[in-house]
């Protein structure tokens, strides 16, 4: 670590949201570029910083700041810089001559301590003077704040955030309560303010810990996909994290329950335990369904004549089923279709929107994610629009989604089709019904055997087994979808049939290989010479989709072999080193967390703006267009061609994307996708898995691996379970 002071004669750039900071110190004869997170930092001010010198490859020589402190200003040609410089509005350089020439050495003494003096300079009045003394002093404690907390090990970015939250109360939360923070402010959770409170001193047993650690672990178990634990299950995780016995857990539950951070619910002779939130949620959604689920008359006759004029305008057959499912979208404001692929959903939902269209009405058509929304275009030759753009996503506040259209500015139409319904958590289920004023009819698609949303909930599942609503099962495979083994394989799969793996098939292979490394040869070898020529794609467009995070065949290794052979560095290609992952121009990458304040536009190929918006989403995909180390930003261009811009400080929010988690393929489809199989925990490697995994191709499947893991995938029935309530509210 080096040491450098002087003044800072100019700031360059600075991010206001978390104090990065590029500027010019002079120190002694030299002018240093300084980079780091400055807060509260003027032009004129004289700073002691520790760091090491770095060379960037566009702009040369700088110094990395680590840590800083502000020294005092120790002789008048300092003090009238730093006044001169803007750091107190309304003192200009001619002022600060002024106030110089009259207090020499005194002028920041009299300015903290004695500021009605002011008004003996000519041009101060007595409001101004109050002004300036208010501005140092807001000034000094920002700098006395930043110092405690920085005795925590708290860094500079989350000091400024904890500052800007409580002033100077802050430091009555940190010695009384510091897991407030978790509750109060944005990217502080249980980790980091339970590291603080062990800092400052507090028990591992204090009531706050327990109470913030139980709130806590239910966060963990949403993230998972749960809107609530069995209290038995609670206590358990929460006795495991904060290393402290059951029995101090337990007694917790009823307080917060009482102070409404905690709902309990008895069900099936065992006690659940739900964050208020999640279980408001589901109680408010389970009520807007059934207001929905209305009943219209309309003679069977006239249904079955309409459906006949459709079939011959459009040279469609509906079956038995599919014309049920016709009539019960007529008849119900509330309905549900579900069925594997080749089952004739994109048929019924087209001969539905036909039906509504003859009647004079409005449709809206809506999907979870902007791909899915795409397909559901290109099926129906209507326009489809992601729900969070039909609900007109406006960004909320603090990185929670606010929506334009709710209960007070429903969406205007009489028809709203949703498809891939598996994927819709309860948050954004309560969002769209808060929308859908009743009297418009809801219809609802998916396919109740993939994997469930990323989200918490398990929406379309807990519908059907409520037995609430009227709901269509197509089950019968029609004779073009009977001609793709990946249907046909995909159904057998779900019904838990064998599966043969010979390899005469046109669309589904299965090859066989043993070990990690020979798999993975494979798979390159299938995306960069076999399968483009064979699908008519790009290597880009072909998908490995792995069951596992970790491990040899791992999306986090695999990803790292991929980018070596599908965008190799070369000159000229710009490159940002974030953690373990290198993000080069022509990557393909994917977001993994929802962002409802990330704004993106769409351009022509000018560069113009022709369209704006708001949020992207966990699972969005896209490739890097352009990286600036200038400007810090890295450029994605997702689908629909949303571009957005990235600061570096939000690279947490993207991975590469060659390989990704069947999770996070849901709702997507691809030309082709490679599946490596060897090993994995039982509970993940399951039939629900697999059957994802096989559905996201249109055209072809290749599994590479083990044939055992596969068959045995098939015979595993065992899904996570999931813990919602959604369920047992419509049943009540």
């Amino acid at each position: 670590m080096e040491t450098v002071t002087g003044y800072v004669e100019h700031i360059v750039f600075q991010n206001t949201e978390n104090g990065y900071t590029v500027l010019n110190l002079v120190s002694g004869e030299e002018e240093v570029t300084c980079v780091g997170i400055f807060h509260g930092v003027s032009e004129g001010e004289t700073l002691e910083l520790q760091g090491e010198y770095t060379t960037h490859p566009s702009y040369g020589k700088q110094f990395k700041m680590v840590s800083f402190q502000v020294k005092p200003l120790e002789d008048v040609i300092s003090v009238e810089r730093y006044l001169a410089s803007g750091a107190i509005k309304g003192i200009g350089a001619a002022l600060a001559a002024r106030i110089v020439r009259r207090f020499q050495e005194d002028t920041i003494r009299i300015i903290e301590e004695e500021p009605e003096r002011l008004v003996e300079i000519k041009g101060i009045s007595q409001r101004k003077a109050m002004e300036i003394a208010e501005q140092a002093e807001g000034k000094r404690e920002l700098r006395q704040a930043m110092i405690f907390l920085q005795q925590y090990g708290i860094s500079q970015t989350l000091a400024a955030k904890i500052y800007k939250a409580y002033g100077q109360e802050l430091y009555g939360v940190l010695k009384e309560n510091p897991y407030r923070l978790a509750d109060d402010i944005q990217g502080v959770g249980f980790r980091i303010a339970d590291e603080i409170a062990s800092r400052i001193g507090i028990h591992t047993d204090s009531d706050f810990r327990i109470r913030s650690g139980i709130l806590y672990t239910l966060v963990q178990a949403s993230l998972e996909g749960h809107t609530c634990l069995p209290a038995e299950l609670l206590t358990q995780k929460t006795s495991e994290l904060l290393g402290v016995e059951p029995e101090h857990i337990e007694k917790h539950y009823m307080d917060l329950a009482i102070d409404k951070k905690l709902v309990i619910k008895e069900a099936e002779q065992c006690q659940y335990i739900y964050g208020s939130a999640y279980y408001y949620m589901e109680l408010n959604t389970a009520a807007m369904l059934r207001e929905l689920d209305i009943s219209y008359d309309v003679a069977e006759i006239e249904i079955q004549k309409r459906v006949k004029r459709i079939e011959q305008d459009t040279g469609m057959v509906l079956d038995e089923l599919q014309a049920e499912a016709v009539k019960e979208a007529v008849t119900n404001g509330l309905m549900v279709i579900t069925g594997g692929p080749g089952t004739g959903k994109t048929t019924t939902i087209n001969t539905i929107i036909r039906y509504f269209e003859l009647e004079g009405m409005d449709i809206f058509l809506g999907a979870p994610t902007g791909r899915a929304a795409k397909r559901m275009s290109e099926t129906t030759g209507f326009e489809a629009r992601t729900i969070h753009r039909m609900l007109e996503l406006n960004g909320g506040v603090e990185g929670n989604a606010g929506f334009e259209r709710n209960e007070q500015n429903p969406l205007e139409t009489d028809v709203i089709i949703i498809d891939e319904m598996s994927m819709v958590d309860i948050s954004l289920m309560y969002a769209l019904l808060k929308a859908v004023a009743p009297g418009t009819r809801l219809i609802l698609v998916g396919d109740v055997n993939q994997l469930p949303s990323v989200g918490a909930g398990s929406v379309l599942k807990d519908m059907i087994e409520s037995e609430r609503f009227h709901v269509v099962r197509l089950n019968k495979i029609f004779r073009q979808a009977a001609q793709s083994d990946i249907i046909v394989n995909a159904h057998k799969i779900n019904r838990g049939e064998e599966v043969s793996l010979d390899n005469k098939s046109m669309d589904f292979f299965f090859l066989k290989r043993f070990e990690a490394n020979v798999i993975i040869s494979v798979v390159i070898q299938l995306i960069q010479q076999k399968l483009p020529k064979f699908v008519d794609a790009e290597p880009f467009d072909i998908q490995v989709l792995t069951p596992m995070r970790k491990g040899l065949l791992g999306v986090e290794r695999l990803n790292g072999i991929l980018q070596q052979y599908l965008n190799p560095p070369e000159k000229g290609k710009e490159e940002k080193e974030h953690g373990d992952i290198i993000f080069r121009e022509g990557d393909k990458v994917m977001q993994i967390k929802n962002n409802y304040q990330l704004e993106w536009e769409i351009r022509s190929k000018y560069g113009l703006a022709i369209d704006k918006g708001m949020g992207i989403f966990n699972g969005d995909t896209g490739i890097i267009r352009g990286i600036s180390a200038y400007q810090e930003i890295v450029t994605v261009e997702f689908d629909e061609g949303r571009t957005v811009e990235y600061s570096f400080k939000q690279l947490d929010e993207l991975e590469l994307a060659y390989a990704i988690t069947i999770h996070k393929s849901q709702g997507s489809e691809y030309p082709a996708v490679v599946i490596p199989l060897l090993t994995g925990p039982k509970m993940l490697m399951n039939r629900n898995l697999l059957y994802t995994a096989v559905t996201r191709a249109k055209k072809c499947v290749t599994l590479v691996g083990n044939d055992v893991t596969f068959q045995s995938m098939i015979g595993n029935v065992s899904e996570q379970k999931r813990y919602t309530g959604l369920k047992d509210r419509l049943k009540e």
